[in-house]
């Protein structure tokens, strides 16, 4: 068990699939461009843009096209410690549901919901 402020601590965001990559040599991983939204980090040139991450995710197996992820808003944990996989640096997570016989989906939310929309 977690406590509610441990929860609060996770920044789960609606994000935009900008591109996909397969990660050569392996059959389970992908290489995701995601949009988050704007940034809420200053730069030398004022307020950011959006904040683009890539996320390395294990879902290659049920998406043996991975353009059609291309253009779909998921929702994505945010301030995941990065972690170097395969050579690439994943800035975040990607949010699925799985089950045994072999089920999956990701967490989509309705269209209504805007990039960069935070779980509450």
């Amino acid at each position: 068990m977690i406590t509610l402020e441990d929860f609060k601590k996770v920044d789960i965001v609606m994000g935009k699939i900008l591109s996909v990559e397969k990660i050569p040599d392996t059959d389970k991983l992908l290489k995701l461009s995601v949009d988050l939204g704007p940034s809420f980090v200053k730069t030398s040139e004022g307020e950011g843009g959006n904040d683009i991450r890539t996320i390395v995710s294990g879902i290659a197996l049920y998406f043996p096209d991975c353009s059609v992820l291309v253009g779909r808003k998921c929702m994505f944990v945010a301030n995941l410690e990065p972690r170097i996989i395969r050579g690439i640096e994943s800035q975040g997570m990607i949010l699925a549901v799985s089950t045994e016989d072999g089920k999956f989906s990701l967490l989509e939310p309705n269209s209504k919901i805007p990039v960069g929309a935070r779980a509450k």
